[in-house]
């Protein structure tokens, strides 16, 4: 893909991640049911959200994690909670850019393991997550896997 960075999302780049198009099938796996149902619970404080942009500052990519030591769970303390990449830039490395990125920030706060949470499914992002790094550690209460990456 050549080039990218990750900014900051912004008014100037919030339109373009919100309409980011994904393959077809690939829109029942955006939200797991866990984190839809603790989505309340998330603190714009705690919120990290960064777009990724190709080399043509076209949006690409976007990922939200949230940083909360205090989380009542320990799979929302350092979590992944969402990663989009654009349909045409998918395999291409944007959403390895994008995890990197925030493995390194995770790592800036003293943290030392990020977590995640997806849906299985053929159309899901499960061997994305493994190819990276993620292994399974358990399983939420909707039957969804927790994977963990040690940083």
């Amino acid at each position: 893909m050549g080039e990218m960075r990750l900014e900051e999302l912004s008014a100037k780049t919030i339109v373009a991640a919100n309409s980011l198009s994904l393959r077809p099938g690939q829109e029942q796996f955006v939200t797991p049911t866990s984190y839809a149902m603790a989505e309340p619970e998330l603190n714009p404080v705690t919120q990290w959200q960064r777009v990724v942009l190709d080399a043509s500052d076209v949006v690409v990519g976007f990922i939200l994690a949230n940083f909360d030591p205090d989380a009542a769970r320990e799979e929302f303390r350092c979590a992944l909670w969402r990663i989009n990449v654009a349909a045409q830039a998918q395999g291409l490395g944007v959403g390895t850019f994008a995890a990197h990125g925030l493995a390194e920030e995770a790592r800036s706060r003293g943290f030392t393991r990020l977590t995640t949470i997806w849906e299985r499914g053929e159309d899901g992002p499960e061997q994305f997550f493994l190819r990276i790094g993620f292994t399974v550690i358990g399983e939420t209460q909707y039957g969804e896997n927790i994977g963990a990456l040690e940083l």
